[in-house]
């Protein structure tokens, strides 16, 4: 059975406590913070013939087909290649799933993560049925992005906020999950990821610590005209352009914050606080708030799964960033 993650077991105990379910729910929150075990939690105890305080047995023929992940009244929608969006046919199909009779004779359940991939078209085509389900029905969407969604899907769930974990309840978690990750990775990694502790567990398992350490060195390098940003580019291939403009963006708002205060317990971490002093005390505000305008506006497009050109993109970051301090 899925593990009820600590900082979700309040929350966890209203919704499973409920005796009549709504037929769409919205799991919002941060990336990471485990709404999706949340959600196959959900769906289990849906679809459990012998519920016992508010958990799924474990045993009926309804979870045993579950956690084979043969159960027929079970349906996912999710992007059918990584960063690309949930198509309009993949809805179609979910809303031919949802008139068709539950094999079981119980409620047919439906899970679709992330809802901001739908584009506009796939949102619209669900509209019908999350306005009308059909039988007992209910579907259970999961976004990182609220905000991206479509004011008319959001007012046809109940939303629910996932919460996210305090600092010491999030690296208790990793500790346990990441025997090999000491107590300063653990806080440096959830730092990293705006304390989101399946984040962080993922960013270590996929070298996100050395990620950060290249990024570091390499811009330090531009800086010292001691690397091209063609070069920079090339060598960042492996890092995801999501995690290098999220820390650039931080960057520079620690290069603001810098400018404005003159607070040196403001500069970020260690890693680039000497550099985010410098570039405070060596670049123009207007240029600084230029380039952050930039990246807001080409993460936004990152998000959104834009077909984007990765190695003009990375350039084109990187010659900014080294004409920061020559720009006053």
């Amino acid at each position: 059975m899925v593990e009820c993650l600590p900082w979700h077991r309040d929350t966890w105990a209203r919704i499973a406590g409920r005796e009549q379910h709504a037929h769409a729910y919205l799991l919002h929150g941060p990336a990471g913070i485990g709404k999706r075990q949340f959600a196959e939690r959900l769906v289990a105890l849906l679809l459990c013939h012998s519920p016992m305080s508010g958990e799924p047995c474990g045993h009926c023929k309804s979870c045993s087909l579950l956690a084979a992940g043969t159960h027929p009244d079970h349906y996912i929608v999710q992007p059918e290649e990584v960063d690309k969006a949930i198509r309009v046919d993949q809805i179609r199909a979910l809303v031919e799933f949802v008139v068709q009779t539950s094999q079981l004779g119980r409620r047919k359940v439906i899970l679709l993560e992330p809802a901001e991939a739908m584009n506009l078209n796939a949102a619209n085509a669900l509209l019908k049925s999350l306005e009308e389900p059909s039988g007992d029905t209910v579907i259970l969407m999961i976004t990182h992005q609220l905000s991206r969604l479509l004011p008319t899907i959001k007012s046809r769930c109940v939303q629910q906020r996932c919460p996210t974990p305090n600092t010491d309840d999030a690296i208790a978690w990793l500790d346990a999950q990441l025997p090999d990750c000491s107590f300063e990775q653990c806080r440096a990694l959830l730092a990293l990821v705006g304390g989101s502790p399946l984040r962080a567990a993922t960013l270590f398992q996929q070298g996100g610590l050395e990620q950060r350490s290249a990024v570091v060195e390499g811009l330090k390098k531009l800086l010292k005209q001691q690397a091209s940003p063609s070069q920079l580019a090339e060598s960042w291939n492996a890092i995801g352009l999501g995690l290098i403009f999220d820390w650039c963006y931080d960057w520079m708002q620690a290069v603001l914050r810098y400018q404005m205060t003159h607070d040196e317990t403001e500069l970020g971490a260690d890693d680039m606080a000497k550099v985010v002093q410098y570039l405070a005390d060596k670049s123009s505000t207007s240029k600084v708030l230029a380039l952050q305008d930039w990246l807001l506006s080409n993460r936004q497009k990152i998000l959104a799964k834009a077909n984007l050109n990765r190695a003009l993109l990375l350039e084109a970051l990187l010659v900014q960033w080294a004409m920061l301090p020559r720009a006053r």
